[in-house]
């Protein structure tokens, strides 16, 4: 008895060491089963939206390596830019926040060490995390 058992547990040992890497429940994996990296850009101005989304993402398992203001305040829709020409990486993070897949645009940046930015849109208060909030105003202007 004692011998099949130190079998069984050399067994799972050595599928423990060898086997794939399965991605914990929640965990945002990209293709190569890496973790998604993020950039989040507070587009609408309203203060405090990039840091809630931060907040909200990193809950769900991405990995946000960057927050703070796009380059401008007029964006009217919410967006997901795929950095890195890995279109399933930028979808997941559309789930994410409830967006559809037509909201994905490919904009590469080679000097970007991330697989996605999120653009916060004047549409924020219908998109995740801020559909859940009591009094979300719908749009910044």
């Amino acid at each position: 008895m004692a011998a099949l058992v130190a079998v069984a547990l050399l067994y799972a040992f050595v599928v423990r060491w060898t086997g794939p890497d399965p991605a914990p429940l929640g965990r945002a994996v990209g293709d190569l089963g890496d973790i998604i990296q993020v950039d989040v850009r507070n587009g609408c101005g309203v203060t405090g939206l990039a840091a809630r989304m931060t907040d909200y993402l990193r809950d769900r398992g991405f990995d946000v390596v960057e927050q703070g203001d796009h380059d401008s305040f007029d964006v009217s829709q919410t967006l997901i830019l795929d950095r890195v020409g890995n279109p399933r990486a930028a979808e997941a993070l559309a789930r994410a926040v409830g967006l559809e897949a037509d909201r994905v645009q490919e904009e590469i940046r080679t000097d970007y060490f991330l697989d996605a930015t999120i653009v916060i849109g004047a549409d924020y208060a219908t998109i995740y995390p801020f559909v859940e909030s009591e009094g979300a105003q719908p749009s910044c202007q």
